[in-house]
C-alpha cells in the first residue's frame, strides 16, 4: 500500500554529465529563454525542467508583467518554419508537462506495486523459476498478452491438407494463362481426384462468360505516425523502433516534418503546392508532380485533426545518394504517399 502513497521524487537521469549545473551555468545573466524542444508533451515536460534548472541563474524581469520565457512552436526544421516559429512564440504549457509527470507517476507507482506482486507470485508458483525479477509495465504487459494470445493460436493450430486444380492453357495468340479454380480447393483426396482426371481427359477449354469489372482505389489519407509504422513493418520490412529512428534523423536533418503525429488532415492554410513545387526537381517522381502543379491536382481528403501536429510530409528535396538505403526507403514511401493525397483517381 505504501507504494501508492509514498511521495517521490526527480533525479537526474545520468548525474555524471551534471546537465542541470551546465544548464544553470550558461543562463547566468540571461535576459531571455527560448525553449525549443520537440512539440509534443514529452517535449513540454521537458521544457519545464530545463526552466526549473535555469530560472534561478537568468536576470529577473524588470516587472512582475514581463515575460522573460517563451517556446517556439515548429513542425519542421526548415528555415521558413523556424522564422514562423521564432515570430510567434508563446507561453510554455504547464499542464501537458503535468500530464506527463501523472503519466510517469502511475507508470512507476503500478508498475513497482505489480512487478513486486507479479514477481512473488510466480516464485511461489514455480520454485524453480529462473528470475529475480518479473516485471509488469502498464502498456507492455497488455502488449506482450496479444503477443501470447496470438502464439497460442498459431501453436494449436492443426493444418490440415487440401487440394487445388491449376490449369495452365495457350490461347491462340501463344499467350500461356493459369487458370484457377472456382472452389479455389477441396480436403477429399478422391473427390480432387475424379475432378483431376476430367480436366485431364480435356483438349480444350471453352470460354463461356467474360465479366469486366473497374476498381478505384481512394486516394490515401495524410500520413500519421501509426500508418507509418505500419507500413514500414509490412511493405518495408522495417521494424517499428528502427523505422522511428530513421524518420526521427530525416526530420533533424530537415528532409520530413515532426513523424510523431495522430493527425490525418492537413491545415486550411498548410502549403501543398510549395511541397510539391520542391518535388517537382526530384528524378524519381518530378514528372508526376510537374503534372500535378499543371492541374491535375485535386483537395486531399479529410482525414481527423487530433489538435498535434500536421501530418508527416517531406520538407525539403533528398536523392538517393544522399541518405543510407533504409533512409531512402522512409522518405520515399513520405514522399510518395504525400503526392498521392493529392493525385485525382
Amino acid at each position: 500500500a505504501e507504494l501508492f502513497s509514498a511521495p517521490t521524487e526527480k533525479r537526474e537521469a545520468n548525474p555524471k554529465l551534471q546537465i542541470p549545473k551546465f544548464l544553470h551555468s550558461e543562463a547566468r545573466n540571461c535576459d531571455y529563454l527560448v525553449l525549443w524542444l520537440d512539440c509534443d508533451k514529452e517535449g513540454e515536460n521537458i521544457c519545464f525542467e530545463v526552466i526549473n534548472s535555469v530560472r534561478d541563474a537568468m536576470k529577473p524581469p524588470q516587472n512582475r508583467h514581463e515575460q522573460i520565457i517563451f517556446r517556439a512552436r515548429f513542425s519542421a526544421i526548415t528555415e521558413k518554419d523556424i522564422k514562423q516559429a521564432m515570430k510567434q512564440l508563446v507561453e510554455p504549457n504547464e499542464n501537458e508537462s503535468l500530464s506527463v509527470d501523472a503519466r510517469q507517476e502511475l507508470d512507476l507507482r503500478i508498475g513497482c506495486a505489480f512487478t513486486r506482486f507479479q514477481t512473488k507470485f510466480f516464485q511461489n508458483k514455480y520454485g524453480n523459476l529462473d528470475s529475480a525479477l518479473i516485471s509488469y509495465g502498464p502498456c507492455q504487459t497488455p502488449t506482450l498478452g496479444f503477443c501470447v494470445e496470438r502464439h497460442d493460436r498459431i501453436a494449436s493450430f492443426k493444418p490440415e491438407p487440401y487440394y487445388v486444380l491449376s490449369v495452365k492453357v495457350t490461347t491462340a495468340s501463344q499467350k500461356t494463362l493459369t487458370l484457377d479454380w472456382d472452389r479455389i480447393r477441396i480436403f477429399d483426396n478422391e473427390v480432387a481426384n475424379v475432378y483431376y482426371q476430367m480436366v485431364k481427359q480435356k483438349t480444350e477449354a471453352i470460354v463461356t462468360n467474360v465479366t469486366k469489372k473497374e476498381k478505384a482505389k481512394q486516394r490515401p489519407l495524410a500520413l500519421n505516425t501509426v500508418e507509418l509504422m505500419r507500413v514500414a513493418s509490412s511493405g518495408l520490412n522495417m521494424g517499428p523502433h528502427h523505422a522511428m529512428s530513421l524518420a526521427e534523423k530525416l526530420y533533424t536533418q530537415g528532409y520530413i516534418s515532426y513523424p510523431r503525429t495522430e493527425t490525418t488532415s492537413y491545415p486550411e492554410n498548410f502549403d501543398i503546392r510549395g511541397i510539391l513545387q520542391l518535388q517537382s526537381k526530384s528524378s524519381e517522381w518530378g514528372k508526376d508532380v510537374q503534372e500535378l502543379l499543371s492541374g491535375t491536382m485535386t483537395r486531399p481528403r479529410k482525414g481527423h485533426d487530433a489538435g498535434d501536429h500536421p501530418p508527416i510530409t517531406p520538407m525539403k528535396l533528398a536523392t538517393r545518394n544522399e541518405l543510407d538505403a533504409d533512409s531512402w526507403k522512409i522518405y520515399d514511401y513520405i514522399s510518395r504517399h504525400f503526392i498521392a493525397t493529392v493525385c485525382a483517381l
